[in-house]
């Protein structure tokens, strides 16, 4: 629903506006303090308590659970690297630009969602929920609200800031549900896989490319592992009702020292999406299983899955308010550090997935719009202002 006074074509262009604002703050992976500065000035001025988090991180409205349900709203402000997507630009469908998809529209989303609800609780009545920052919600929403922003997701889960945070940060754990605003085409996607990437390295014995015969490729036993890996078909799993699938992929292939030598050896990285029911060692025991008897295995990141929400009301609200069956998230998301922390999360944002990381990546106006509604709905019960 747009705020009182505002068509639902104001709020479509106000949306892309402030998304349009934040893809023009550059803020790659690990330069994250320009947008988190930019997005604290921003949710202060408009009367949302917020504050530096540490770390490039943001945490702003409740911080806590008080006498009502306790939802927090997540997102990433980092991008992939610039492919020659900035500064962005508008026409009248959306924003075109380096993260508009994944994930500024979200992050806009976020923003205008808080400064709507602080805007509500100033002018409005309400009796103290008990949560340990006030304008949290709104002065009719039915929850409490915190907004968490965070660097450094793009990179290996290893380096992003949003573990540390929920570490820093226990009374974030009282969340009852996270929503993370990545690109789900407005689709409630719940769960998500682990993933893991390992260095897998074959052996053979270098020679003159002019007598092959005395040599012993390696890249010959590379192709016939990665062949028969690739032949392997999704292991389809269903879970609370939702189909997952567990596939392993090689990604890269490096072999070779000069144009004239056989190869004694060829490395190649695998990716390995697994079961969210499996935990990080029952995943790399799968993974060497299928892999080991052909060439050696190096771990290089293994981050575990989530499991979807279980029997959890606001999950059932959040679906209600969207008018669209869940899905199972067949990637790995943020879901996966709030369930390490034992909060509950599912993917639910404006953007395009298949636009995710493109050189033309964009949002659209009307999916921002969408989200918006969506959210509010949930977040109020369709009586914010």
């Amino acid at each position: 629903m747009a705020p009182t006074g505002i068509s639902e074509g104001k709020l479509a262009t106000r949306l892309a506006e402030r998304t349009l604002e934040l893809v023009d703050v550059a803020s790659e992976s690990g330069a994250e303090r320009d947008i988190a500065a930019h997005v604290l000035g921003v949710l202060r001025a408009g009367g949302v308590p917020a504050r530096d988090a540490g770390d490039t991180c943001v945490v702003a409205g409740a911080t806590g659970r008080g006498g009502r349900p306790f939802v927090l709203l997540a997102g990433h402000l980092d991008t992939v690297p610039a492919q020659g997507n900035l500064p962005g630009r508008r026409d009248e469908e959306g924003v075109m630009g380096l993260g508009a998809s994944d994930m500024k529209g979200g992050v806009a989303v976020m923003v205008e969602l808080a400064l709507a609800l602080a805007g509500s609780a100033r002018d409005g009545s309400s009796e103290d929920g008990g949560s340990r920052e006030r304008g949290a919600a709104g002065a009719r929403g039915i929850v409490d609200v915190g907004y968490v922003l965070f660097g450094r997701e793009e990179l290996p889960s290893s380096e992003a800031a949003l573990g540390p945070l929920l570490a820093r940060e226990p009374g974030l754990g009282e969340a009852d549900l996270a929503i993370v605003l990545e690109p789900t085409a407005n689709v409630v996607q719940a769960g998500c896989l682990g993933n893991i990437d390992a260095s897998w390295k074959f052996t053979g014995r270098a020679g003159h490319s002019a007598r092959p015969w005395l040599a012993d490729n390696a890249i010959d036993h590379a192709v016939g592992a990665i062949r028969e890996l690739h032949a392997r078909e999704p292991e389809r799993e269903t879970i609370e009702g939702l189909e997952y699938a567990q596939v392993a992929s090689v990604t890269t292939l490096r072999a070779g020292v000069a144009r004239n030598v056989i190869p004694g050896a060829c490395t190649a990285n695998v990716n390995f999406r697994y079961s969210p029911r499996l935990s990080a060692s029952q995943g790399e025991r799968e993974l060497r299983e299928r892999c080991e008897r052909h060439g050696a295995l190096e771990l290089l990141s293994n981050s575990p899955g989530a499991m979807p929400p279980r029997a959890n009301p606001l999950f059932a609200r959040l679906l209600a308010a969207s008018g669209v069956a869940a899905q199972a998230k067949q990637a790995w998301t943020p879901v996966a550090e709030f369930a390490a922390a034992e909060i509950e999360a599912v993917n639910f944002g404006p953007g395009d997935p298949a636009m995710a990381h493109r050189a033309d990546e964009r949002v659209a106006a009307e999916a921002l719009r969408e989200c918006y509604e969506i959210l509010g709905s949930f977040l109020c019960g369709g009586r914010c202002a």
